[in-house]
């Protein structure tokens, strides 16, 4: 199946909810259909080019004066198991939360950490996606999908996706180059549970076993507890990096905020509770018109219902500098700002 459109309303393509249109808007669910747009529509060369999910990890600043591609790609497959592990090809253009669901159904571990983070699976391997000491990379086989440079298909072993913090290599030098169709992932027949992070361990005792079921229904419930339903109030969940900092640095901080939160960041390194210093700079639950600081989770800005992208990057600045006035830290977006 395929979607083409001129002047495209991109407001029900953003979580945050975003009145921004796109001057071509191109949808797909097979490949072949992708392959034969482009060669028939030799003009896309010309224009900007976005790759677009669900949107949640965007921010529209502007209208897009340019191309939108969505792969739309469906299918949870599996293809291959031994006697530890299940693999699955999934389409790009599944929801991300009813395949771990899915997973979690069958038995099989490894992505419960993972639950209620909003997108899809095509955007996961791009943000490298990560909840409660799980990062999706660890899960990732192979990502297939369309290089519009060479003009073919191409595959990602995990160990070519330049998996990191919060980026790969689809994040950087193949962001709007190549375009993911599908992602192999690797389940566990027999999980080693992580419940290690924040108050993850005591939210599934209370809930009986530990089990992959009481996990994903502990994470569900603490990320509802503090994270607003996108179908409700728009965000795009953390808008913000956990910065990681010299450990001199962290220590300077320490000394005078003795219960700042630390998280080991690599050698030398220190993470910092991005959200930990939003609050403390005092900004949670702060509203300039209809741009805000949820009330629940300093880390997640939000759009009250008419928001316009300029207005929630400028709060974000007025955050930035704040922070960085109070604790010498520089926060980074993890929004992509458009």
């Amino acid at each position: 199946m395929i979607r083409f459109s001129e002047n495209h309303s991109l407001k029900a393509h953003n979580t945050f909810g975003i009145e921004a249109k796109a001057k071509y808007y191109f949808e797909f669910t097979e490949l072949e259909d992708l392959q034969v747009f482009l060669n028939s529509n030799k003009s896309w060369k010309e224009e900007k080019l976005i790759v677009l999910g669900e949107g949640s990890n965007i921010l529209f600043m502007n209208d897009f004066d340019g191309l939108v591609i969505h792969p739309n790609v469906p299918g949870m497959n599996s293809v291959w198991e031994d006697r530890n592990h299940e693999w699955f090809e999934v389409g790009a253009g599944e929801i991300w939360d009813e395949f771990v669901e899915f997973v979690v159904n069958q038995g099989l571990g490894g992505a419960e950490n993972l639950s209620l983070i909003p997108g899809k699976v095509g955007a996961a391997p791009v943000q490298n996606i990560g909840a409660y000491g799980q990062e999706v990379c660890r899960l990732i086989e192979k990502v297939k999908g369309f290089d519009l440079e060479k003009g073919c298909a191409v595959e990602y072993p995990a160990t070519e996706c330049g998996f990191a913090y919060r980026n790969s290599v689809f994040k950087s030098y193949l962001k709007n180059r190549f375009i993911i169709t599908s992602v192999i992932m690797r389940m566990d027949k027999f999980p080693e549970f992580n419940l290690g992070y924040g108050q993850l361990e005591e939210k599934v005792k209370e809930k009986g076993d530990v089990n992959l079921h009481n996990i994903r229904e502990a994470v569900i419930e603490i990320r509802s507890s503090k994270l607003p339903d996108v179908k409700e109030l728009g965000n795009a969940g953390s808008f913000f990096k956990n910065p990681v900092v010299d450990v001199v640095l962290a220590e300077q901080i320490k000394s005078k905020y003795p219960e700042v939160p630390f998280y080991p960041g690599g050698e030398g390194k220190i993470k910092l509770a991005a959200g930990w210093l939003i609050e403390q700079a005092g900004w949670k639950g702060k509203r300039i018109g209809d741009a805000g600081v949820h009330e629940q989770q300093a880390l997640v800005l939000v759009n009250y219902g008419n928001a316009t992208g300029k207005e929630i990057y400028a709060l974000s600045e007025e955050i930035c500098n704040s922070v960085d006035e109070k604790f010498g830290v520089m926060l980074v977006r993890e929004v992509n700002c458009i």
